[in-house]
């Protein structure tokens, strides 16, 4: 049986990247090395552009439908996002 990629997720119809809070920002804010320490303001900081982007929505879905499991995405952590996209998988596989 072979595996085929079911786009649902058209993250490129309109591209909600161009108008991201974080488009000017040193994309280093956004992959913090670990999760401890100094890393934790530095996540903080990263959702606190986060909090202020029109398309935090967009960015959240696109890192659940494309397993973004590194930095922070739609203002989620990569803890955060694993939980949720835990819960995202469920759901498609509810609804399939």
């Amino acid at each position: 049986m072979a595996l085929m990629w079911n786009r649902t997720v058209e993250w490129d119809a309109e591209d909600w990247r161009q108008f991201a809070a974080c488009r000017d920002t040193v994309p280093d804010l956004f992959f913090p090395i670990g999760t401890t320490g100094p890393a934790v303001d530095q996540i903080e900081a990263a959702k606190r552009v986060c909090g202020g982007c029109t398309v935090q929505e967009p960015c959240l879905s696109f890192a659940l439908a494309t397993n973004q499991e590194s930095g922070v995405w739609g203002g989620t952590s990569e803890e955060e996002r694993r939980k949720l996209r835990k819960a995202w998988l469920a759901a498609r596989r509810r609804a399939v």
